[in-house]
């Protein structure tokens, strides 16, 4: 006992952890003098709760009215299009079938792996061009190939399809930051994490954000 209480090990219930983890949170960001837009700071918080990361408080970038866009997106019914089955596994399908919409990752599709091969390109690119054809409403989580920004982009340009709703949070090193700057340039409502940071987790933690939120009656 004398060792537990040494190492100030909190004892909490596991229906309370998340709960008293927004606490952290909230008591840390306001000792850093960090103050969050009220309209956004659920969802910065969620992301800083995902990777215990406050970074995420300074480098997340939204388009003019985005989290209301991708609300009322979700309220459509639209597809949520993943860049990886991590991500797919993450978004909270259970609240996002309440709108009638779906999660789909076409990344670990064999003739999608076939196609890039053949093409010389990457399964990212691919996977862009196979959610350009789904038809409907169609919101990208993007939280770890760049190549999915970038061929989104290209495909914006040509006007061949514009996206939806972008959320971008690839992780990495290479292309990772110019793709992001790639869709902030463009008038697609998007969620950026700028620099170098991100993952699947923080993609899906910005859609169960929203998700959360819309289930509260706040959005």
């Amino acid at each position: 006992m004398e060792h537990k209480e040494s190492l100030n090990i909190e004892h909490v219930k596991p229906e309370s952890i998340e709960k008293r983890s927004f606490e952290i949170i909230t008591s840390e960001l306001e000792s850093r003098g960090i103050v969050l837009p009220e309209d956004k700071a659920f969802l910065i918080k969620r992301a800083i709760h995902t990777t215990a990361d406050f970074d995420y408080a300074s480098t997340l970038y939204f388009s003019q009215d985005a989290i209301r866009i991708m609300a009322e997106l979700i309220r459509e019914g639209s597809t949520i299009v993943t860049d990886t089955n991590m991500g797919l596994s993450g978004i909270n399908k259970t609240e996002l079938s309440k709108y009638g919409g779906e999660v789909r990752c076409f990344m670990a599709d064999k003739d999608v792996a076939d196609e890039a091969k053949e093409r010389g390109v990457t399964r990212a690119t691919v996977s862009m061009e196979r959610a350009a054809a789904l038809g409907g409403k169609v919101i990208f989580a993007i939280g770890n190939a760049p190549t999915a920004l970038i061929e989104l982009r290209r495909l914006y340009d040509e006007n061949a399809f514009s996206p939806d709703f972008i959320i971008g949070v690839p992780v990495g090193f290479v292309n990772v930051e110019v793709a992001k700057e790639l869709i902030i340039e463009t008038d697609i409502p998007c969620i950026i994490n700028r620099g170098r940071k991100g993952g699947s987790n923080v993609a899906a933690a910005v859609c169960n954000a929203v998700l959360y939120e819309m289930r509260k009656g706040l959005l």
